[in-house]
């Protein structure tokens, strides 16, 4: 099973805890709301792990652009009455693990939406 398709398990499960598996040491995560990169294993799971709670109502992709080296997955799901709709774009290491995750989000209600409820998700998670 390659990298992409543990995501998907990681993903439809809800449980974070396979992250570790999946996630190279020197992942960088780029938040749609925060300014700097995010370096590191630990925080980019914290980032995910918070995004699985924050967006787990009824998350789904609804398209994937794939190649050996990257992939593309347009996501969709609502928050309190607000469509999100965005891409997540992962880059894979030479031992196929993901080193980059970028996540942009449309439009600019949901992303006002996501930024709140990552924020106090985070906080509850760091705590």
């Amino acid at each position: 099973m390659n990298t992409l398709e543990r995501w998907h398990r990681v993903v439809e499960s809800g449980n974070p805890e396979h992250l570790d598996d999946i996630l190279a040491a020197e992942c960088v995560f780029f938040s749609p709301v925060v300014h700097t990169p995010q370096r590191g294993k630990d925080i980019t799971k914290l980032y995910l792990t918070g995004a699985m709670h924050v967006l787990n109502k009824d998350f789904r992709y609804v398209k994937e652009v794939v190649t050996p080296q990257h992939a593309v997955l347009e996501f969709e799901c609502e928050i309190d009455g607000i469509v999100v709709n965005g891409v997540d774009i992962m880059s894979f290491d030479s031992d196929g693990k993901i080193n980059e995750f970028k996540v942009m989000v449309r439009p600019l209600k949901a992303i006002n939406m996501v930024h709140e409820k990552m924020r106090e998700m985070l906080e509850k998670l760091s705590a």
